[in-house]
């Protein structure tokens, strides 16, 4: 396998990471990164505190240039969560910002402060050591010298059925799936991107940092998400592709109707990606017909990387979220485990994945990695639907999101949709609740654009069951003031009842 990091091999002064006030050529990442890779070499795990600073992005490169793996931290995780996973991980050291405050459950690991700018060549080290640079940059030798399948990361799950599990996320994997991206999304190193996706987790940290620096093109991280930031970045700051997630293009889509700069910065760019949720249609529709730019959907998981994704130039998808990548294996399973061969955009089935994107184990946990897998596919949970031209079509999850209503079986997802195409409403989720009749029947909880004026229960049944089909209905509507949702913006359909 080449080298993670190709441009850090022979390192120039074209531009590579810009967050806030820090920004950093290849040369000074070379430099900043191989320092660190230094004071690394022969470590065990490492902590990484993901504040979302250019001292993220180099914690993360130092880790990889010295064969460490590396385990963000996500700065607002709580006490419990965080005691949970420096015990499952057992990091050695927690590299941070030196402006950052810790908190008191990492005052017992060694805290190693990230350096964006070491003086001279920043090393003691000499030829032999691992990650070892030089005022030119680091050893191209050295830099390929590690094992394809080492951990590059460990990033925990979202603990919705558990304790945040450790998944191993191997250099194979990592180097794989932003390939297949570059291959489907024609990714260059005259790319620019712009994000302000947190630095914890794959969306973020994988494709927003590592996927730019593997290309040689430039990242620029807004810090924080504004609207203003990223018409500057793609406007005049010359920016070719945003990376995002819905709560963000939602935000975007309302302010192009009275922002000509922002309408300009987004039509001028080459690429606009939405992840981690679906993107509803209706703010699909509002940037496209403001900017003539067509929002692509990608479809992946911590376990998987990337799975699927819309091809650019392919046409308007919304509610798909496009064909496998290169190299990715893709089938729809049913209940019984029969595989469903038929393309019919009807029949729903879990997706299940194979190739060399796939994690390698969750940490210390061989059971949990077994019943994760149906023999070599993992079982990603995720149901879907095919249609006949192979592009995938989510319609939610199997544990929380299928729903099996009068001997139909329902996904909350292409629901959801429905619900957000109605004027009325502004945020939409669905779940199913039993029922003596139906099995279950079909539950609406929504947030109305008017609190004053919300649409009746009855309006939003007529409405969906016109768009998708009676069955398809909602039976109860139940009115909130906001949906409960997690750091990326996905709703947390097990604090609903709660809500409600």
């Amino acid at each position: 396998m080449s080298a993670l990091f190709p441009a850090l091999a022979a390192p120039s002064d074209r531009p590579a990471l810009r967050c806030g006030a820090d920004s950093l050529t290849y040369e000074e990442l070379a430099r900043a990164a191989g320092a660190l890779a230094a004071r690394l070499a022969g470590a065990g795990r490492v902590a990484v505190w993901a504040a979302p600073t250019a001292h993220t992005a180099v914690a993360v490169v130092g880790a990889l240039l010295a064969g460490v793996p590396a385990v963000p931290l996500n700065p607002r995780t709580g006490e419990r969560e965080l005691a949970h996973i420096l015990g499952d991980s057992a990091p050695g050291a927690v590299l941070a910002g030196p402006g950052d405050e810790l908190p008191a459950g990492l005052a017992g690991l060694p805290r190693i402060d990230v350096d964006l700018a070491p003086r001279g060549r920043g090393l003691d080290a000499g030829p032999g050591d691992a990650g070892a640079a030089t005022g030119r940059g680091l050893d191209a030798g050295l830099v390929d010298a590690f094992d394809p399948e080492a951990p590059a990361l460990i990033v925990y799950t979202s603990g919705t059925t558990g304790p945040p599990k450790g998944v191993v996320l191997s250099r194979r994997a990592v180097a794989a799936s932003l390939d297949a991206l570059a291959e489907a999304w024609s990714w260059t190193a005259d790319d620019v991107l712009v994000h302000a996706l947190p630095l914890f987790h794959v969306h973020g940290l994988i494709l927003g940092i590592l996927g730019p620096l593997r290309r040689g093109g430039e990242v620029r991280h807004l810090g924080a998400f504004s609207v203003e930031g990223v018409a500057r970045e793609l406007g005049a700051g010359g920016g070719t592709m945003l990376f995002g997630v819905p709560t963000m293009y939602h935000r975007l889509a309302d302010a192009l109707a009275h922002d000509p700069a922002l309408v300009a910065a987004m039509a001028g760019a080459r690429l606009l990606v939405s992840g981690s949720a679906a993107l509803p249609v209706h703010d699909h529709e509002r940037i496209a017909a403001a900017t003539g730019r067509t929002v692509v959907e990608r479809y992946g998981m911590t376990e998987t990387l990337m799975n699927t994704s819309v091809r650019p130039g392919a046409g308007p998808r919304p509610g798909t979220v496009g064909v496998p990548l290169a190299g990715v294996e893709l089938r729809l399973v049913d209940e019984d485990g029969s595989v469903l061969a038929e393309q019919d955009g009807e029949g729903v089935g879990e997706v299940q994945v194979r190739g060399p994107n796939l994690f390698s184990g969750y940490l210390g946990r061989p059971d949990a990695t077994a019943a994760a897998f149906d023999g070599d596919w993992f079982r990603t949970g995720d149901m879907a639907v095919r249609e006949a031209d192979g592009a995938v079509r989510l319609v939610g999850r199997k544990a929380t999101d299928l729903i099996k209503s009068g001997g139909y079986k329902i996904g909350a997802g292409e629901i959801e949709n429905a619900l957000l195409d109605h004027p009325g409403i502004r945020e939409a989720a669905v779940t199913g609740e039993p029922d003596p009749d139906l099995g279950e029947r079909i539950v609406a909880w929504v947030v109305p654009a008017d609190a004053e004026r919300p649409p009746a229960a009855a309006e939003l049944a007529d409405h969906v069951a016109r768009l998708l089909a009676p069955h398809k209905r909602p039976r109860v509507v139940r009115y909130l003031d906001a949906l409960p949702r997690n750091d990326m913006g996905k709703v947390l359909k097990k604090a609903l009842p709660e809500a409600g």
